[in-house]
């Protein structure tokens, strides 16, 4: 589900490694959902969003920045997708999450790996050749 593939790369190394990060900490959201040991894993789920959050907000300030220094024209649509994923995550962090577990990991698991799939495959390398064209690798 969060395993990453050469189809990926942005072809900027700073970036690739933090979306990489990404990827491991979905990773480990992953893992806490697919145990079935019918323990309470509310503390770790709390433990690996706020971990998720906070990466992601300094990811996407990097990110941001990068396209501000850099000029690149399609700044205010790529920044709108990413406050809606920090805005999603905010919600399902304050949903019911202690009393069905099970239920608001998928929810997660879902939201996460379809929205970093599809927003790195997708707008992301839009600014690939943008980059590097300035000579941002």
């Amino acid at each position: 589900m969060f395993k990453w593939r050469d189809s990926f790369s942005t072809n900027v190394a700073e970036i690739d490694n933090q979306h990489k990060k990404l990827f491991e900490i979905g990773s480990r959201l992953f893992e806490v959902a697919s145990l079935k040991d019918d323990c309470d894993h509310y503390d770790e789920m709390m433990g690996i969003l706020d971990e998720l959050r906070d990466y992601t907000l300094y990811h996407f300030k990097f990110e941001e920045n990068l396209m501000v220094e850099n000029g690149y024209n399609n700044y205010e649509n790529h920044k709108i997708e990413h406050d809606f994923f920090i805005k999603k995550l905010v919600r399902l962090e304050k949903s019911d999450l202690d009393n069905d577990q099970n239920e608001s990991l998928i929810k997660m698991l879902n939201f996460v790996a379809d929205w970093i799939s599809s927003h790195i495959l997708k707008t992301d390398m839009n600014y690939r050749e943008h980059f590097n064209s300035r000579g941002v690798y």
